[in-house]
């Protein structure tokens, strides 16, 4: 067996999990078992293992601390060998533990686009600071290429910055709480030309740049293919009266037009744009048994503006038996956790039923994306900056045949900046134990970064469980990965093979510190 396991943030070293196997009848996880002998793979060196680790992404990431600094800008970092924080920093929550500061007028960081492809859109990750009285402020940073001035990069911490305890809410600075979720993600569409292979791209603090500092963490390079064009046997949400222009509520328009095409045999076709879903109806979307597709997810994106605070409002997307769910974007205004709660925050997706797949999704802004039912697929997507879980396969907590957990897959996905496990299987009995055992979930060749809170992969629970082949960098609170139950209603974990997984950084301020967690 090879585990080479680390201490937490004082250990920034390599963690390659090769194989390990767990078997246990007993729901504490104190007493898992782990059963392998010396089960790395012979043929497989631990560079071989890291390459075929992690998700395949239209993207590449550069770390701002690996760029040229000008001005005063510094780099801010947690260093190897040093001693974990006790509470959240935004070092701590930064992906390699590093960042770039911009603080006086002049400061800058220069980096190169080494990914040998044009890129046509970006996504900052970013901080800057609260206001005064919570609820963040807004301001620009400018953004230069080949040390030309190209646009102003338009930041937000309004769903950034919660107080862990605060006495009021989530939101509120002056409430005792300690600060965390410093990040948000800024896509951006690049005017005028691409920048092409070797071009080098600023982020630069000038006089109109009014936020008093700028923590810049990684900026993601992409070159964005065309929208995807109106499929054959579709019907258009737009034909039903949505808004792509984001000026009028869309969600009756685009309900109707999947009750539409699930009673005509066809496909539902979201078009280019930004559409305004719950600002009128409180009642979740529901794509049971429709195939639904946008434009592309840079292209299409569904915004849930939930009237703040909330009340038992509901704006999740029910993905039900042979449901498709592809190729868009779902973001909202939500503030802090809590489904249903006055912060405005659901699921992104809820899945359950039998024969789901949901591909080439990305999530903002969400709680979690909610992965139940029999033999359901999510692949090719991404999540990011949400509020929970970042991909969750589980029971539903409920002994609901539609929610039984079976075979559900998780591949090929991205999650950065999680409010929860980044990726997970839960396995809850429930209070009277009625609720079935997950089992045959997969997690596999997934990215996990930076998590705000909890662990980076938990298996929780579970029958015949595969982690295989993914990434995990950079949790600032809890374990890069955690093997246990569901809290003290789970079903123990009976059987998981763990492998080929490659974890860097884990454990971090709240004192539960480890690489690996059994």
């Amino acid at each position: 067996m090879y585990r080479k396991i680390m201490p937490g943030l004082c250990g920034l070293a390599l963690l390659a999990v090769g194989v390990v196997s767990v078997q246990s009848g007993d729901a504490r996880p104190d007493n898992v078992a782990l059963a392998a002998a010396d089960a790395r793979p012979a043929a497989l060196s631990e560079a071989q293992i890291v390459a075929a680790a992690g998700a395949t992404t239209p993207f590449v990431t550069v770390e701002a601390e690996s760029g040229t600094l000008g001005g005063g800008a510094r780099v801010r970092s947690i260093s190897p060998g040093a001693t974990p924080p006790t509470k959240a920093t935004l070092e701590g929550e930064a992906s390699g533990y590093a960042l770039v500061e911009l603080k006086a007028n002049g400061d800058s960081v220069t980096l190169t686009n080494n990914t040998g492809k044009n890129a046509n859109s970006l996504v900052v990750r970013a901080s800057i600071p609260d206001s005064a009285g919570g609820g963040g402020i807004n301001a620009t940073l400018n953004l230069y290429v080949n040390g030309t001035f190209r646009q102003a990069i338009s930041l937000s911490s309004q769903q950034a910055w919660n107080y862990r305890g605060a006495t009021t809410n989530p939101d509120d600075p002056r409430a005792g709480g300690v600060a965390y979720r410093f990040y948000n993600e800024f896509p951006l569409r690049v005017t005028g030309a691409a920048i092409a292979p070797g071009s080098t791209i600023q982020l630069k603090k000038d006089a109109g740049n009014t936020a008093a500092v700028y923590d810049i963490d990684s900026v993601d390079l992409e070159n964005v293919g065309a929208a995807l064009a109106q499929p054959a046997n579709s019907i258009s949400v737009v034909s039903n009266g949505a808004d792509p222009g984001f000026q009028k509520d869309s969600t009756v328009a685009i309900q109707d037009t999947v009750n539409a095409a699930r009673s005509q045999g066809k496909s539902v076709w979201i078009p280019q744009g930004k559409y305004l879903t719950n600002s009128l109806v409180s009642k979740p979307l529901d794509f049971t048994g429709v195939k639904v597709q946008g434009a592309g997810m840079w292209y299409t994106t569904l915004f849930r503006k939930v009237p703040l605070p909330a009340n038992s409002w509901r704006s999740q997307i029910v993905v039900g038996t042979k449901t498709t769910l592809t190729d868009l974007q779902i973001d909202t205004n939500a503030i802090w956790r809590g489904v249903g709660d006055t912060g405005g925050s659901d699921y992104g997706v809820n899945a359950g039923g039998t024969g789901w797949l949901i591909d080439r999704l990305w999530t903002r802004h969400i709680d979690s994306n909610w992965l139940s039912g029999t033999n359901g697929v999510l692949q090719n997507s991404r999540t990011a900056d949400s509020y929970g879980d970042g991909f969750n396969i589980n029971n539903g907590n409920t002994p609901n045949p539609e929610k039984l957990g079976l075979n559900i897959t998780v591949r090929n996905s991205f999650a950065r900046n999680t409010g929860d496990d980044s990726f997970a299987t839960y396995s809850d009995a429930g209070a009277a134990g009625q609720n079935g055992q997950v089992s045959g979930a997969k997690i596999l060749n997934n990215t996990a970064i930076a998590p705000w809170w909890a662990n980076g992969i938990r298996i929780a629970g579970g029958k015949n469980v595969e982690v295989r082949n993914n990434v995990v960098n950079s949790v600032s609170s809890n374990n890069a990965l955690d093997i246990s139950v569901f809290g003290d209603s789970g079903h123990p974990l009976e059987s998981a093979t763990v492998a080929g997984n490659v974890l860097q950084g884990g454990g971090g301020w709240n004192g539960v510190r480890h690489g690996v967690h059994i």
